[in-house]
C-alpha cells in the first residue's frame, strides 16, 4: 500500500490530506504537525479569537473525528529531525522513522523576530502566528494597558485594531515612509491611517525601534529611532514572515525565497512536493510566493491531485482580506508593477482602489465595497480589464464591465 506523508499541519497540510481522500486515494496518509492541536484557522487569531468572540474549538478546520473517519494519521506535537530523500523516510525527534512513497512539505512560514540584543527576548514581547501566541498575549489586551506595535503591515494593523477596541493605548511604528508601503498604494495607506487615527491609535511612520527596555527580563518600555521613550506593558512584533525552509535546506532541496517547485508542485527531489506559504513557484515568467489562506488551500489541493497523476499546472487567482474595526478590506489580484491607481468612491465611506499597468487591470483594493471587489475579481480572473473612466464614475454601474 502506498504511503503519503505530509509535514506541516496548517491550512495547506489539512487541505492537501483532505483532497487526497476526495480524489480517491486509498493508501496510508500521515499528517505531522509541530503544534499539539489539530489544524486550525490562523486569520481569526488576530481578530475574533483575540477579542474573545470565537472559542478555540471553532478555530479547528475539521473535528478530530474527521481524521479518524478518513483514516488520516495525525502526529501532533511532533518535531521532524530529518528527511532522507534517498531512503524516503522522515525521522522524528522521538526516534520514530516514518516511511513515505511521496512526501509533501506544507511547513508554512515563521514570524520574523526582533533580535535579543534590542530586547526581542523580553517577556511581554509577542509575535502573532500561532494559537499559543494569541493565548499568551490575550490577558494584556485590557483597558488602560499601553502597547507598542512594531510594523505597519496588515498583521500589525489588525493587532492594533483589536487592541484599540479593548481600550489599550496603542502606538504603532513603521520604519517605511508609510504603513502598508510594501503591499498597497498610497491611497489605501491613507484610508487605513485615517481609520486608525479615528480610533485613537498613534501611528508613527518613518520611525523605527531603537530598542526595547526592561527590568528583570520583563518589558517596561521602548526607545524609538527619533529618541522618544515610551512606557509599555507589552509589544507586538509584526515585521513580516519568512518561509519555513530549514528542513528543506537540510534535506538538500533547492531553496530560493521558499522551497522551489515546478508549476505542478514538485521540488528538486523525486517524490517530494511543496505547497502553501513555504513554496516558491513559477507564474507568468516570475518566481513568486503567496502568503494567503486562499493560496494555501488552492495550491495544496492542486498538489494533492498532481501527486495522484493529474499533471495540471497551478494557476493561482489571488485574493486576500483584512478585517479592521468595522471595515472589511477585500483584495483581488496582485498589484506588482502598477503605474496608476483609479479611485472609485462609494456610499457610506466605502471606496475601492483599482491598480493599472498601462491599460491592464492588475488588482483591486475594496474597503466595504463588496460589489466592486466582486466585479474586479471576475475581470482579473478572466484576464479582462476595465475602462478607468467608468470605474472612476460613482454613478456608473460596474456590472456593465462584465457584459460582452
Amino acid at each position: 500500500m502506498t504511503d503519503i506523508v505530509v509535514i506541516g499541519a496548517g491550512q495547506a497540510g489539512a487541505s492537501l490530506v483532505a483532497k487526497l481522500r476526495t480524489e480517491g486515494f486509498d493508501g496510508n496518509i500521515t499528517l505531522i504537525g509541530a503544534e499539539d492541536v489539530p489544524p486550525y484557522q490562523r486569520p481569526p487569531l488576530s481578530k475574533a479569537y483575540l477579542l474573545g468572540e470565537m472559542e478555540e474549538s471553532r478555530l479547528y478546520l475539521r473535528p478530530h473525528s474527521f481524521y479518524d473517519d478518513k483514516r488520516i494519521t495525525l502526529k501532533l506535537g511532533a518535531s521532524v529531525e530529518a528527511i532522507d530523500t534517498d531512503a524516503r523516510t522522515v525521522a522524528l525527534e522521538t526516534g520514530e522513522t516514518v516511511p513515505y512513497d511521496q512526501l509533501a512539505l506544507t511547513t508554512g512560514s515563521t514570524p520574523r523576530r526582533l533580535p535579543d540584543e534590542i530586547g526581542g527576548g523580553l517577556k511581554g514581547v509577542y509575535e502573532m502566528r500561532t494559537l499559543r501566541d494569541a493565548d499568551g498575549m490575550a490577558p494584556d489586551f485590557a483597558e488602560g494597558k499601553r502597547a507598542l506595535i512594531v510594523g505597519g503591515g496588515y498583521i500589525g494593523l489588525e493587532a492594533a485594531a483589536v487592541a484599540a477596541k479593548r481600550g489599550v493605548q496603542v502606538t504603532l511604528v513603521e520604519t517605511a515612509d508609510r504603513i502598508l508601503q510594501r503591499v498597497a498604494c498610497p491611497e489605501t495607506s491613507d484610508f487605513f491611517r485615517k481609520l486608525h487615527h479615528g480610533h485613537g491609535v498613534e501611528i508613527r511612520e518613518g520611525t523605527g525601534l531603537a530598542r526595547l527596555t526592561g527590568t528583570d527580563g520583563v518589558l517596561t518600555g521602548a526607545v524609538l529611532s527619533d529618541g522618544q521613550e515610551l512606557e509599555l506593558d507589552f509589544a507586538i512584533v509584526g515585521i513580516g514572515i519568512a518561509p519555513a525552509t530549514t528542513l528543506a535546506e537540510a534535506s538538500g532541496l533547492e531553496v530560493d525565497n521558499g522551497i522551489r517547485v515546478d508549476a505542478q508542485g514538485r521540488t528538486s527531489a523525486p517524490g517530494v512536493w511543496a505547497a502553501g506559504d513555504c513554496a516558491s513557484f513559477p507564474r507568468r515568467g516570475q518566481w513568486i510566493r503567496l502568503e494567503s489562506v486562499q493560496n494555501a488551500i488552492d495550491q495544496a489541493e492542486a498538489v494533492a491531485a498532481n501527486m495522484l497523476g493529474a499533471g495540471t499546472d497551478y494557476d493561482p487567482k489571488p485574493w486576500f482580506w483584512s478585517d479592521q474595526y468595522d471595515v472589511k478590506l477585500q483584495i483581488a489580484g496582485l498589484n506588482v508593477g502598477y503605474d496608476r491607481v483609479v479611485v472609485r468612491p462609494g456610499e457610506g465611506g466605502s471606496v475601492s482602489h483599482w491598480y493599472y499597468a498601462g491599460d491592464t487591470l492588475l488588482a483591486v483594493d475594496a474597503m466595504n465595497a463588496a460589489r466592486d471587489y466582486m466585479v474586479g475579481k471576475r475581470l482579473i480572473d478572466g484576464g479582462r480589464t476595465a475602462d478607468p473612466a467608468l470605474v472612476a464614475d460613482p454613478e456608473a454601474d460596474l456590472k456593465q464591465l462584465l457584459k460582452g
